[in-house]
């Protein structure tokens, strides 16, 4: 059995990903990741179905108002979300339901975790605002989860369309005169670049960051946090998603073909 490096596990990163991974999850998640490939014959699935049972525990801990054990676990759990996916790429093991079981079980353990939260402190306090609190934060992860790869889509469709056209000469639209293409800032590619060459992606905040911040960083201080935390990186999710719906409605429109030639082109 072949016995791999931990270049060979760094080689599985992501080229870009989450500050929050990139920083605070990565270094563990590889490490543990070299030891259950070399040490072990444990498959991604069954990491991906260990990662859901840290998650109920952790979402256990939260509605008994154990908020330090459950933002650890929660950790646990995210991190050996992460090593699944290295190990697939790691040992060419991944397959198509090991995809869907990661991305359900993602869902099901951020919808638990906001119910325990949400419970434990209502409970607690007899303060509906958790409750709001809890529902806020499951319809956000879902909306986000949900519009991220209709963005994909929509993108995928316009190129498509866009490479039929071109199949015959003059059906590409001209750019539209009196609408130069606008170029990101100076600054903002020179911070791009910086992002880059960390492997940071450009969106600072992302569903991971929010995760985070819900389930690991406000419990950590301590049940006066919950809210004014999570109240901050909800309006901060929010307002990224936004900034991508107008990102991909420029997109769309600079680059969509018109009707009538699709239709000419389909035929």
């Amino acid at each position: 059995m072949r016995t791999y490096s931990l270049d060979d596990v760094h080689e599985t990163r992501k080229r870009r990903d989450s500050w929050w991974t990139v920083y605070f999850v990565d270094p563990v998640a590889c490490r543990v990741a070299l030891v259950v490939a070399n040490r072990t014959q444990i498959t991604p699935n069954e990491l991906t179905v260990f990662s859901l049972v840290l998650g109920t525990i952790s979402a256990a801990f939260l509605a008994t108002d154990r908020l330090a054990a459950g933002a650890v676990l929660f950790y646990l759990s995210f991190m050996i979300d992460c090593v699944d996916g290295k190990i697939a790429r790691l040992k060419g093991t991944g397959t198509p339901f090991g995809l869907w079981l990661d991305y359900v079980g993602d869902r099901v353990r951020v919808v638990l975790c906001a119910a325990g939260l949400a419970y434990g402190q209502y409970a607690l306090t007899g303060d509906a605002g958790y409750i709001v609190l809890g529902a806020t934060v499951a319809v956000l992860d879902l909306f986000r989860y949900v519009n991220a790869p209709q963005m994909k889509r929509v993108r995928e469709v316009i190129r498509e369309g866009r490479a039929e056209a071109e199949v015959e000469p003059g059906l590409v639209p001209a750019p539209r005169e009196g609408r130069p293409v606008r170029r990101m800032p100076s600054f903002m590619r020179r911070l791009n670049r910086f992002l880059a060459r960390r492997r940071v992606r450009s969106h600072l905040i992302s569903g991971i960051e929010f995760h985070a911040a819900v389930f690991v960083i406000a419990p950590l201080i301590g049940a006066p946090a919950l809210i004014p935390i999570s109240v901050v990186a909800s309006v901060l999710l929010l307002a990224n998603e936004i900034f991508l719906v107008y990102r991909m409605w420029l997109f769309a429109r600079r680059h969509s073909v018109p009707r009538e030639s699709r239709e000419h082109v389909l035929v």
